[in-house]
């Protein structure tokens, strides 16, 4: 009997001990409408800002929230609306549905300072041509060094990705004041490319991220039914949507196309089924050291986090780190200094992920 007991008080203690090692959850702030993305300013107020157009501000300690005014001119429909926000050295940086009239809009980019809670926004960019679908704006933002890149989704268009005398289903390259790099392919070996394009060939890339490793950009692209995608943005290569399915076919059920074939840039991971893979990182940071350096990728169609570990562009291993439990999970931050998870859900909530 007193072996028995003796064993048993083993297993709770190696039991407990496991389970103090679980990333634990705790919601911060709830009740917002439709958020779609959030950056630190610094170690305590963060910016979001939800799909109807509101940018709010919000201290994650005392959970004040003040609303910030702007101009931008905003067409929310379908997946449009006012979506990216990027904070960066006292500037932000959002991207959105632009109303161009008449039920067309574009993914554009535009930036401001605050000041008293104001923000006036001039456009930096504007993807050409403007279409009438509410479908695959793409808009996440990554700075790199003194380079813009924004994914621009294809607009449920399909081949119009292949078209690079059009912005949308590319990835986009400017400076931050919104002027053109001299090394674009389009100066280089792509003439007939539009001067912004980097890559094109994708269809609605809802991820990206600067990896703090090896300086690539990394994204995470929606395939249509199956064919989702994480990979390396590759300057002047082609993923080659539409004429690549990634394993997915169309929503009818008739197939699109292979999942891949030479001269098309290779994703690093697919998922067949989708996971509607969202937004990703590439994460850095003391609070969970055994993943430095591995992709953290969040799901909306699962409302899974999921973590990649790769090297040299080659898939290792996928685990999931949690599933089903926060909801649809929106975008993904990492708090610099603690090394702490931040994640936004569709259900209006910000989450801290720790030890």
């Amino acid at each position: 009997m007193i072996n028995l007991i003796i064993l048993i008080f083993i297993y709770l203690v190696q039991f407990l001990s496991l389970s103090s090692d679980e990333p634990k959850l705790e919601e911060l702030i709830k009740g917002l409408d439709s958020p779609w993305s959030f950056s630190f300013i610094n170690n305590k107020n963060i910016l979001i800002t939800e799909k109807s157009g509101n940018i709010l501000k919000i201290n994650l300690i005392n959970k004040k929230i003040n609303k910030l005014t702007h101009n931008l001119n905003i067409l929310e429909e379908g997946q449009g609306g006012l979506l990216e926000i990027l904070y960066e050295n006292k500037k932000i940086y959002v991207s959105y549905s632009e109303n161009r009239g008449n039920g067309y809009s574009s993914t554009s980019v535009a930036k401001a300072s605050i000041k008293n809670n104001n923000l006036d926004f001039e456009n930096i960019f504007r993807a050409e041509p403007p279409i009438n679908s509410g479908y695959h704006f793409g808009s996440r933002l990554v700075i790199k060094g003194n380079h813009l890149f924004i994914s621009a989704g294809e607009r449920g268009q399909g081949m119009i990705a292949q078209d690079a005398k059009k912005h949308p289903g590319s990835i986009i390259r400017i400076h931050l004041d919104g002027s053109l790099p001299s090394d674009n392919p389009k100066f280089l070996d792509k003439k007939n490319w539009l001067p912004e394009i980097y890559q094109i060939g994708v269809r609605n890339p809802q991820g990206m991220s600067l990896s703090p490793f090896d300086n690539k950009i990394y994204l995470t692209n929606h395939g249509a039914r199956g064919g989702d995608w994480f990979g390396v943005v590759k300057k002047g290569e082609n993923y080659g949507w539409k004429i690549l399915g990634w394993g997915g076919t169309n929503y009818t059920g008739t197939k699109i196309g292979p999942k891949w074939k030479s001269g098309y840039t290779k994703a690093i991971k697919y998922w067949v089924p989708s996971i509607a893979a969202s937004s990703m990182i590439i994460y850095k940071g003391e609070e969970f050291k055994d993943w430095n350096g591995d992709a953290l990728i969040t799901s909306l169609k699962d409302q899974s986090l999921r973590k990649i570990k790769f090297k040299d562009n080659n898939f290792l291993k996928e685990d999931i780190i949690f599933k089903e439990i926060i909801g649809r999970i929106r975008d993904i931050e990492v708090q610099k200094n603690t090394g702490e998870i931040f994640l936004l859900t569709d259900q209006g909530s910000v989450w801290r992920l720790y030890k």
